[in-house]
C-alpha cells in the first residue's frame, strides 16, 4: 500500500483531472481516501482543486475531527458527507464530490441517470438516483444520500452535483468521469430526437455480465440476483423525470423488502 505522502499526490493528482476536465469550478469538489478505520485524508475547504500539492491535504478522524492540517489548511466543510459514506459502505476507500456539468445538470432538473443506453454504463455505473437537496455542509446532505448508499455506487445531489465512492481514489474517480460522459450522451441524444433504450431482456444479459466480472461495488444486478433475476431491469425500469426517480425509489423499497424476506426465510 502506498504511504500517506504518495497518496496525498494522487489526492493532488486526481484533483488536478477533475479541475481540467470542467467538474469543478473555482474552490468547488472535494475529495477523500481511507487510511484506517479512523483516519482519512481529505482535501481542504476555500482550495481550487485544480492547485493543489501535498501539503494542503489535512487528516481527520471518522467524526470529522482534525488530527492534521498544515497551516490555515481546514478539512473541507462537506466532509460529513464522506464521513456518511463510509460508515454505511465498509468496502468504499475514497469519495468524490464534483459539479460535472452535464450530470449536474440533470440533478437541477431532477432527472434521475435511468435509462440503459450503453452497455458499459449499465455494467459498470447502474443507475444513478437523485437525493433530496441538501444545505451544504450541514448534515442534510448526508441524511438525504444515506438511504441510496447501500444500493448504488454514484448518487446525483439535488441542484448541487454529484457523488461517487468506490474502493480506491482511481476507482472513485474513474465513477464519475462515467457519470459524467453517461449524462452528456444523454443529453445529446435527447436533442437528436430521444435514446433508443436496451430492453430488459439486455439489461439483465448486462447484469449477468457484471456478476460474472465479479466488480465490486453497488449495483442492482447484485439485488437481480437475490430476486433469482425478478426485478424487470432493476431501476433501468423507471427513467425520464423527478416523478419516474420517486417511483425508482418506491420500486427499490419493494426489491428490498423482498430480498430481506427471502434472506430470513432461509435463516
Amino acid at each position: 500500500m502506498a504511504n500517506e505522502f504518495e497518496i496525498k499526490k494522487q489526492i493532488c493528482e486526481i484533483g488536478k483531472r477533475i479541475y481540467d476536465r470542467g467538474m469543478v469550478a473555482a474552490n468547488d469538489g472535494n475529495i477523500s481516501v481511507k487510511l484506517n478505520d479512523n483516519e482519512f485524508l481529505c482535501t481542504p475547504t476555500g482550495v481550487s482543486k485544480g492547485f493543489m500539492t501535498p501539503e494542503y491535504i489535512c487528516k481527520v478522524d471518522k467524526d470529522g475531527n482534525v488530527l492534521q492540517a498544515n497551516g490555515s489548511f481546514k478539512p473541507s466543510s462537506e466532509i460529513k458527507m464522506h464521513m456518511r459514506v463510509y460508515k454505511c459502505r465498509p468496502d468504499v476507500g475514497s469519495v468524490v464530490h464534483a459539479h460535472p456539468t452535464f450530470a449536474t445538470a440533470f440533478a437541477i432538473a431532477g432527472i434521475p441517470l435511468t435509462a440503459p443506453i450503453m452497455p458499459e454504463a449499465v455494467i459498470a455505473l447502474g443507475c444513478v438516483p437523485i437525493a433530496e437537496y441538501g444545505t451544504p455542509s450541514t448534515m442534510e446532505i448526508p441524511d438525504a444520500v444515506e438511504k441510496y448508499l447501500p444500493y448504488y455506487d454514484a448518487v446525483l445531489l439535488e441542484n448541487h452535483g454529484a457523488l461517487s465512492y468506490s474502493v480506491d481514489l482511481l476507482s472513485a474517480y474513474h465513477k464519475m468521469e462515467s457519470l459524467e460522459f453517461y449524462a452528456e450522451l444523454l443529453y445529446k441524444a435527447r436533442q437528436l430526437g430521444g435514446p433508443k433504450e436496451l430492453s430488459q431482456e439486455q439489461v439483465k444479459r448486462l447484469y449477468e455480465i457484471r456478476r460474472k466480472f465479479g466488480l465490486p461495488g453497488k449495483h442492482p444486478a447484485n439485488l437481480c440476483a437475490e430476486l433469482g433475476g425478478k426485478c424487470n431491469g432493476g431501476c433501468h425500469g423507471n427513467c425520464g423525470s423527478k416523478a419516474a426517480s420517486e417511483t425508482s425509489s418506491q420500486d427499490l423499497e419493494k426489491i428490498v423488502a423482498e430480498v430481506t424476506k427471502k434472506i430470513l426465510s432461509q435463516m
